[in-house]
């Protein structure tokens, strides 16, 4: 595959960023949304393959797909542009506020939380036959992950909320990661190796994803699963947010950016 050099791939890192920034209300609504969408359906395709096979091994393999898709398509998720967005400003680009930061984070947030509920609702309906019978096994599966992953945490207080908080930082760190690789080679399947092995990793690990929680914890709540709309917002989307942003801005975008780009110079020779 061709390969960019670091130096090469974190330039298109804070290109993107910028460009990020400067995008229409319209375009980012729309990418934000569809790559919402896209990732939520990724979501409820491993949960489907975990529960007919009974092996996560396989559903972590193969949800990678989902992000894939999205990017090679060049739709947004707010764990990339939680670390594309803020380098543009350090790197001092015209024009780049944090207002303008700021501004593209709440319209990806509202864009991928509208596209992962709206596959939400079509999942509750496909697996209850349009609320009609009780939940097959995969919806059932999805109330018991909203459960244990609200009211889990919740049961042990402040030593649970950071638990959640470092999920969340580590799974940003593999995801951006992610978003890196599909700027690291010229060719599609270098793009896709490059982000499946990050992604594979993050979910097999069950870090905590905001967008992906943005589908599986309102479809419990679609689903009659027994935590309630405060347990999810309180003991899981809110502090998985802070953790993506911390781990992605952290782990990937600030050290790529400090080691390859504003390199320290070399040392002299004794």
């Amino acid at each position: 595959m061709a390969y960019l050099v670091p130096s090469e791939f974190v330039t298109k890192m804070v290109d993107a960023g910028e460009s990020k920034i400067f995008m229409s209300t319209r375009d980012t609504l729309v990418r934000s949304t569809m790559a919402g969408a896209i990732l939520a359906l990724a979501a409820w395709f491993s949960i489907t393959i975990n529960v007919q096979t009974g092996q996560p091994l396989a559903g972590a393999i193969l949800f990678p797909v989902g992000f894939c898709i999205l990017y090679l398509l060049g739709f947004d998720l707010l764990t990339g542009v939680f670390v594309l967005a803020p380098l543009a400003l350090i790197d001092k680009r015209p024009g780049v506020t944090w207002r303008g930061v700021l501004r593209n984070w709440g319209l990806v947030f509202t864009g991928n939380f509208a596209g992962a509920f709206t596959v939400a609702g079509m999942m509750a309906i496909i697996t209850t036959f349009a609320f009609s019978t009780e939940p097959n096994a995969v919806g059932k599966a999805i109330g018991v992950i909203g459960e244990t992953r609200t009211l889990g945490y919740a049961h042990y207080g402040a030593a649970g909320m950071l638990t959640l908080f470092v999920r969340g930082m580590l799974c940003n760190w593999m995801v951006s990661t992610g978003v890196v690789g599909a700027m690291i080679s010229t060719t599609v399947g270098g793009k896709v190796i490059a982000m499946w092995m990050p992604v594979m990793l993050f979910f097999y690990m069950t870090f905590e994803h905001s967008i992906v929680n943005m589908f599986l914890f309102p479809s419990g709540l679609l689903l009659g699963a027994k935590f309630s709309l405060m347990d999810y917002l309180v003991w899981n989307e809110i502090p998985t947010v802070l953790g993506n942003l911390v781990g992605g801005l952290s782990f990937t975008g600030l050290t790529l950016y400090a080691t390859h780009l504003k390199t320290a110079p070399k040392r002299a020779l004794a």
